[in-house]
């Protein structure tokens, strides 16, 4: 009992924590004047949210431009991990625990130090300040985590079911597709939201490979920040806040849609 009432506690305290900074958030994106040490603004406008949907911001296609190429790496990044968790769950090759090791080494690199290297791999290749370049370069940074989660979800399901229908018949790609796929969907969904929402966040390695000429609304939002008008600039943080949420919130939905019509089944 007392046990719950920590848990319940804990939960509200948290709750707490995310939804004040939120609230805060949300006022000051309206917010006119606001002096300390009021509580509360003092005057209300729509200028950011106009400035929003109607300035030079043009933050459909902001939105459009982001949200692609979040999908984009997280498609490619679930794909990578797929491939790389079977090699090296499912098989014994030489050199498989260097294999292992090297999905894990974009985490040992500090950001800072590895958008500064790759921007001159990037020129050599001719692929800086191009949307191509970007998308290597979150693709890196979103990799191993994509390996990591397809990593444990395989050594769960294993390959039983691709191996009897390989018995019966059935080609190794029409197994795969319907003997482990299935169960994998799950795993495959939560390392494409964990790869969308790398994707989506990255500022300084877009900036350094897209050199600002790939827009996204990370790279817009942080000059925001910086320049002073908080109205403008929590405004801008809703958006990119509410709008990664819901690609989240989405791909959880799938995820338990999936489960639940499993167990029924």
């Amino acid at each position: 009992m007392r046990k719950f009432r920590f848990w319940k506690l804990f939960l509200a305290v948290t709750a707490f924590c995310i939804l004040l900074p939120a609230a805060q958030l949300l006022l000051w994106s309206i917010a006119e004047r606001w002096p300390w040490p009021g509580l509360l603004p003092e005057s209300c406008s729509l200028r950011t949210v106009k400035e929003l949907l109607f300035g030079s911001a043009k933050l459909p296609q902001l939105l459009l431009s982001s949200i692609t190429l979040g999908l984009t790496v997280a498609a490619l990044g679930t794909l990578a991990g797929i491939l790389t968790a079977r090699a090296t769950e499912l098989y014994d090759f030489p050199g498989k625990g260097l294999v292992t090791f090297g999905a894990f080494l974009p985490l040992l690199v500090p950001g800072t130090v590895f958008a500064m290297g790759i921007q001159i791999t990037l020129i050599r290749l001719g692929l800086s300040d191009t949307l191509a370049g970007v998308v290597i370069v979150h693709l890196i940074a979103a990799v191993p985590y994509c390996i990591t989660i397809m990593t444990d979800v395989t050594r769960a399901v294993g390959n039983k079911l691709e191996q009897q229908a390989m018995v019966l018949g059935a080609s190794p790609l029409r197994a795969f597709f319907q003997g482990s796929f299935p169960q994998l969907l799950p795993g495959i969904l939560s390392s494409m939201s964990m790869g969308f929402v790398l994707s989506y966040s990255q500022y300084f390695t877009t900036l350094m490979a897209g050199g600002g000429r790939v827009k996204t609304l990370a790279l817009v939002l942080i000059p925001y920040i910086q320049s002073g008008d908080r109205a403008l600039a929590s405004v801008y943080s809703v958006t990119f806040a509410g709008s990664a949420l819901l690609v989240f919130f989405l791909f959880e939905g799938l995820i338990h849609f999936i489960e639940k019509r499993g167990d029924g089944a």
